[in-house]
């Protein structure tokens, strides 16, 4: 009798699974005929169903948060888009730390891919070092690669890993592996420090009636602090202006737009275009918020760190024919994005539009052509890249100047000189690093002609009395799209 109880018990079990699993089955299956006429809703019910039935039957107890952070970052990354994702409660206080700058860090803006392959791991890119930041000082570049932190490869870690490592107390130290090129491969080590969210630095050149500014980001500060390096310029009798906006990732379009508009008196500055009605917005210029001179000569300097609003700038005056670009091709990021609250401790950054220039152009991963194109770095060949990373590894920099902390501009030549012909590397860039180490503990100086062949060539252009016959035969980024298109065919 016991025996055919247990029987019983053990059919009944049975059974049940069979009927739980049938019924699960139906509330989170369709067939595949009537998958692709699936609607928003029965997809939310789906997920639903799945979450629940999760919850209720995993062998362990479940915590909803962590089902809760899997699918939405999940749903966000199936997009494929680098810009869209989840911001958990870290990152959104790193957002938030950011905006008021009181956080401690290395100064680097990074970017990094949804998906990692064997053929391309989704290494951490650097969009831009922020100027006076140990990023900056340490001489990475936009266009490096962080493979490792503190030996623990970036493939694998998420982007919100990357900040949480990357980021810390003031005072600390972070070693980042980087890879230059193809091959180049060495260790940096950052101490963290109070990273301020940047906005500008403008001077005189010396010995000239040029104006430069260099717009490191665009916050809502922007504005003013470019009207005010117009003011000293205009004290100053300026005659033409450089804007620098190489390695500025970009920032508020708000910002840019009112920048602009000290430069353009009327037309539109910039669109954004969506699927979106409310999305779909036109920002024009206005007289009364012009401020610089009318016929102004100016060059605007670029490189592959120029990205978003930075672009968004550029590609105005260029469509305006109001600038000469000087540098390298941008970076070519022409989407927008807003930071969109999920509770009062996550949210998530979602792409909305996408902009276009005056001419009607969006230049979202084609990036904007310089009218002079020029490198402030030329590419190493297999030997110099050794020598180079022979050079970081062995510590010379930093060694040569602990023997002279006080070392003239003499003294660096002589230094470079001697270094090189060990490392055979150019000698402008060993004077640049030996320049950088001395000057560590201070304000870096407003510019370095010695080494930046890009702003040297940008006062060359405005002081060699064609600037006029350059802008006539400047193109808008229109014309030389139907331009390309038209080769292609």
């Amino acid at each position: 009798m016991k025996t055919i109880k247990m029987h019983f018990r053990k059919i009944f079990y049975i059974s049940t699974i069979i009927v739980s699993l049938l019924l699960s089955s139906s509330c989170f299956a369709q067939s595949s005929s009537n998958e692709s006429k699936a609607t928003s809703f029965q997809y939310m019910k789906k997920l639903n169903s799945v979450f629940d039935f999760v919850q209720q039957n995993y062998v362990d107890e479940l915590d909803p948060k962590i089902l809760y952070e899997g699918a939405i970052k999940g749903m966000l990354d199936a997009i494929g888009d680098p810009y869209t994702l989840y911001l958990d409660p870290d990152y959104m206080r790193d957002l938030n730390d950011t905006t008021t700058g009181n956080f401690g860090g290395v100064g680097l803006s990074i970017s990094k891919p949804v998906e990692s392959t064997a053929e391309k791991p989704a290494y951490v890119e650097v969009s831009s070092p922020i100027d006076d930041t140990p990023g900056a000082r340490a001489g990475i570049h936009a266009g490096d690669y962080i493979i490792a932190i503190d030996g623990m490869p970036t493939p694998e870690m998420t982007m919100n890993e990357v900040l949480s490592h990357l980021r810390g107390e003031i005072g600390t130290s972070v070693t980042v592996t980087i890879l230059r090129g193809a091959n180049m491969r060495f260790d940096v080590k950052l101490v963290r420090a109070l990273i301020e969210v940047p906005t500008a630095k403008y001077g005189m050149i010396e010995g000239t009636k040029i104006g430069y500014c260099k717009l490191i980001e665009f916050t809502p500060e922007t504005p003013k602090r470019l009207q005010d390096a117009m003011d000293l310029f205009q004290k100053n009798g300026y005659t033409s202006m450089i804007i620098d906006l190489r390695d500025n990732p970009g920032g508020l379009i708000t910002s840019v737009v009112d920048v602009a508009d000290k430069f353009i008196d009327k037309g539109l500055i910039v669109s954004t275009k969506s699927r979106l009605a409310f999305e779909n917005q036109e920002y024009t210029a206005s007289p009364e918020k012009t401020t610089a001179k009318k016929n102004l000569p100016i060059v605007v300097l670029i490189n592959q760190g120029s990205a978003s609003a930075s672009e968004i700038l550029s590609g105005a005056l260029k469509d305006y024919h109001m600038a000469y670009l000087v540098g390298e091709k941008t970076y070519g990021k022409g989407s927008v994005q807003q930071v969109i609250p999920l509770s009062d401790i996550d949210g998530m950054k979602l792409t909305m539009a996408r902009y276009y220039t005056p001419s009607d152009v969006n230049i979202d991963k084609i990036g904007i052509p310089p009218d002079y194109e020029i490198k402030n770095v030329e590419e190493m060949t297999p030997e110099e890249e050794e020598a180079y990373t022979n050079l970081v590894k062995e510590n010379v920099i930093t060694e040569t100047v602990e023997k002279n902390p006080n070392m003239t501009e003499n003294d660096i030549a002589r230094a470079a000189k001697t270094i090189a012909k060990t490392y055979p590397i150019e000698e402008r860039l060993i004077r640049r690093l030996l320049r950088i180490q001395v000057q560590r503990t201070q304000v870096s100086p407003l510019y370095d002609l010695d080494y930046d062949v890009q702003l040297a060539k940008a006062i060359e252009i405005i002081q060699n009395n064609n600037f006029n016959d350059l802008m006539r035969k400047t193109k808008t980024l229109k014309e030389l799209q139907d331009e390309a298109l038209a080769q292609a065919q």
